[in-house]
């Protein structure tokens, strides 16, 4: 009798153990998961996991309010070895760079939801051909570059198509890194330029760029500290040139001490 309790009393410890054995495990596997989707880093011989490293992850995956757009939605870019489905580049950049990626995102998201969709885009254009100083031919090819662009860039035209804050700093940053995208990038910039030359000399004075400054949204005092930075020779105009120039340099450089942070505007702090 005794020899009976005895085995059954060690038989339970054994379950008991077995049942704390299983427990660890699962834990341990799924501490070991998350080592596995997270990025150690390393300071001289010691590393350890960043939880904001793996918030950033998480933060680059979406790409609407509320959808998202699956992978196979999003833009196919020919020729191109950027990864930027899987990663978020954009963080990879200056803090700098990454506020003037922001600025313009806030611009273009016209109805300041938080987000850009097809219809910000047009109404974007639309402030500038309502001005009413870009011929027929040009305000067709100018509404037939926008829609292109977004296409190229961003995908279909649909009413579940939004580009977040995160997309458009990882979007901008994969153009910086393929050669054909840069060279297309901004094409629509000699419209906005013909579409403010008011008195269509060929270059754009202050009085203009004040325009230049109300179809983005901001204020005509902004323009005129903005235009008397970038206005590098003083001679108090731009021209089609310096005005494209001073556009995408905003966009390809990390430089903070290039005029050009100036074009779009006074770069927003979050």
């Amino acid at each position: 009798m005794a020899a009976s309790l005895m085995r059954l009393g060690m038989r339970s410890v054994a379950l008991n153990l077995e049942r704390t054995a299983a427990l660890l495990s699962t834990s341990t596997v799924q501490n070991q998961i998350k080592l596995i989707h997270s990025k150690a880093i390393c300071n001289g011989s010691v590393c350890y996991l960043s939880e904001r490293e793996a918030e950033l992850n998480s933060v680059c995956r979406r790409y609407s309010k509320q959808h998202g757009r699956a992978d196979q939605h999003r833009r196919q870019d020919s020729g191109s070895d950027s990864d930027s489905d899987t990663e978020c580049k954009g963080y990879d950049r200056s803090e700098f760079w990454r506020r003037k990626m922001r600025t313009v995102h806030n611009i273009l998201d016209v109805d300041k939801d938080g987000l850009i969709s097809f219809s910000d885009f047009q109404l974007f254009a639309d402030r500038f051909t309502a001005l009413g100083h870009l011929d027929e031919e040009q305000a067709k090819e100018f509404t037939a570059i926008i829609k292109l662009t977004w296409e190229e860039q961003w995908g279909a035209i649909d009413p579940y198509n939004f580009v977040t804050v995160e997309q458009y700093l990882e979007d901008m940053h994969h153009v910086l890194n393929d050669s054909s995208l840069k060279q297309r990038a901004h094409r629509w910039l000699p419209y906005l330029f013909k579409a403010v030359d008011k008195d269509k000399s060929g270059f754009i004075s202050v009085a203009e760029f004040k325009l230049f400054f109300q179809c983005l949204g901001l204020r005509s005092e902004h323009a005129a500290v903005a235009f008397a930075v970038i206005d590098t020779n003083g001679d108090g105009k731009l021209s089609l040139k310096e005005f494209v120039k001073l556009g995408k340099d905003f966009f390809f450089t990390e430089d903070e001490s290039r005029v050009s942070k100036m074009f779009w505007g006074p770069l927003i702090d979050v």
